[in-house]
């Protein structure tokens, strides 16, 4: 099954992620109902390594990221997509 990874580099994380948090989970839990967004998360040093979502289409991953409130603010610095050939499928 084929997926999209959007990795999410860390900005001013510290600083401006609590202000954001509650837009942020509102806007990806958006994406979750509509069944594009199957899972995300930061890495466990989010502040130095980021996070990821994984999507069902390109479409939706760049779309959530031109819109997440994480981007918008200065908590993500940086994205960028990558498309994921899952093998484990059940």
């Amino acid at each position: 099954m084929k997926y999209y990874v959007l990795f999410h580099e860390p900005g001013e994380v510290n600083e401006k992620a609590p202000l954001y948090a509650e837009a942020h989970r509102a806007w990806f839990e958006k994406f979750h109902r509509d069944g594009t967004l199957v899972m995300i998360g930061p890495f466990a040093n989010a502040q130095e390594e980021g996070a990821m979502s994984i999507f069902t289409s390109r479409e939706a991953a760049e779309e959530f990221a031109r819109g997440d409130p994480f981007v918008l603010n200065g908590v993500v610095s940086n994205w960028f997509v990558r498309e994921w050939d899952e093998v484990l499928v059940p």
